[in-house]
């Protein structure tokens, strides 16, 4: 089929569950989250919220990132493409889904990086190297 094709998204939203990172057999990282993004609108003089769930899926580099820094709750904008995946089950059930394919990400809330003080540490008996 001949013609002009877009397959692009860009969303701003809040993570539902924690990443859930993987590894392909192959050793390639792959992280999956829960993602919400949320719509404003009013219907009928009164003000309403309507929210679609999405699978997000982050490949690489990037997976290990959203899996050390991300949690439920935080906010991102991202950037990617929808992809549709199907199979079966052991009951012989099929089952489709259409996720997000992440190709960029941005933090737009400071992520919850736990810092742990060298004086803590020298404390806790650990050595520290110097740079």
């Amino acid at each position: 089929m001949p013609g002009p094709f877009l397959n692009k998204v860009f969303l701003i939203g809040r993570l539902t569950r924690d990443p859930e990172l993987r590894y392909t057999q192959n050793g390639k990282a792959v992280a999956t989250f829960g993602f919400a993004v949320n719509r404003e609108y009013i219907s009928k003089g009164e003000k309403k919220e309507d929210t679609c769930y999405l699978n997000l899926v982050v490949w690489g580099k990037q997976a290990e990132i959203c899996a050390e820094y991300l949690k439920k709750g935080n906010l991102i904008f991202v950037e990617g493409r929808l992809t549709y995946r199907s199979w079966e089950t052991e009951e012989n059930e099929k089952r489709s889904v259409i996720e997000v394919r992440v190709e960029k990400f941005q933090f737009l809330e400071k992520p919850n990086i736990e810092i742990i003080d060298q004086k803590e540490e020298l404390e806790n008996g650990e050595e520290s190297e110097s740079l």
